[in-house]
């Protein structure tokens, strides 16, 4: 059966997960800051559209969001007309932003006071996992509002996963961050210094992906960075901004990232070579 939700933010990744859960049979309320945006949704998957968060989140049953950085998702929930002035009791807000923990326990907090669930559910998997219906995501919150959410979810989900209490996701999604910029490096340097010796570095990539050294990015990303093709995927801005939060959180919990840190700041290279929105393996072009 489907039911009520709307989806607030309609990028490259809310654009497909939002027709997914209209594909899944649920009645879907979009709202965009641009409404041009959300008329080609509508256009193409039917739903309505609402012109404030406010509006969009009345009376629905589930209300996901999937916007920018910390500051605009605390505008879309509790700014002017903000989704939680229109959330109905026992009703769920799922937010696929990319976010601090911080800011996910406090939303939480207000949520629980307003009578609402909230959970923090970063995706990883990026445009062709939200194209696909195929993302994981991963969950922060209460095990009651994840079991009342997740098959809702599951509309554009390979696998949705309760990590623990509320900015659980979040740090999760950090994790994850910190793999893949590591891993890229390595990736990077590695194919250039094939390069270098004159080797055929698609065959070695074909050779060394079938042992230890295989990976996602290796397997999807190795042989367009070779080409120099980087118009696809996730975006060296994005990651900047990702990184920036896992660094932030790993002054406050004393971790030490040197290489973290140290990719992160070829990142910001990569920007000044005008990089901003190539793929995040554009690390090789740098080198």
């Amino acid at each position: 059966m489907g039911f009520k939700v709307a989806f607030l933010g309609l990028g490259v990744m809310g654009y497909p997960m939002a027709g997914h859960l209209a594909k899944a049979g649920h009645e879907v309320t979009v709202y965009n800051r641009s409404s041009a945006k959300a008329e080609k949704w509508v256009a193409q998957h039917g739903g309505k559209i609402a012109t404030t968060p406010e509006k969009a989140a009345a009376n629905q049953d589930f209300v996901f969001a999937c916007v920018g950085n910390d500051d605009d998702l605390r505008q879309i929930c509790t700014g002017i007309h903000g989704a939680f002035h229109g959330m109905k009791p026992g009703a769920v807000f799922i937010d696929h932003t990319t976010a601090s923990a911080k800011i996910a326990r406090e939303l939480f907090e207000h949520a629980k006071d307003a009578g609402f669930g909230f959970i923090d559910a970063p995706v990883s998997g990026g445009q062709a996992g939200a194209e696909n219906g195929q993302l994981t995501v991963m969950c922060g919150g209460t095990h009651a509002d994840f079991e009342q959410s997740k098959d809702v979810i599951a509309a554009f989900a390979k696998a949705v996963t309760l990590m623990g209490d509320a900015g659980a996701g979040q740090l999760t999604k950090m994790v994850n961050q910190v793999c893949i910029a590591g891993l890229l490096q390595g990736l990077a340097e590695a194919l250039k210094f094939g390069m270098n010796a004159g080797l055929d570095v698609n065959k070695a990539l074909d050779v060394i992906g079938k042992g230890a050294a295989q990976s996602w990015q290796m397997d999807n990303r190795g042989k367009t960075m070779v080409e120099g093709k980087f118009d696809f995927g996730f975006a060296v801005d994005w990651m900047r901004k990702d990184l920036s939060l896992v660094l932030e959180e790993a002054r406050r919990n004393g971790s030490q990232l040197p290489v973290t840190a140290l990719v992160d700041q070829f990142y910001a290279e990569v920007q000044g070579m005008g990089g901003n929105r190539w793929d995040t393996s554009s690390l090789i072009k740098r080198l």
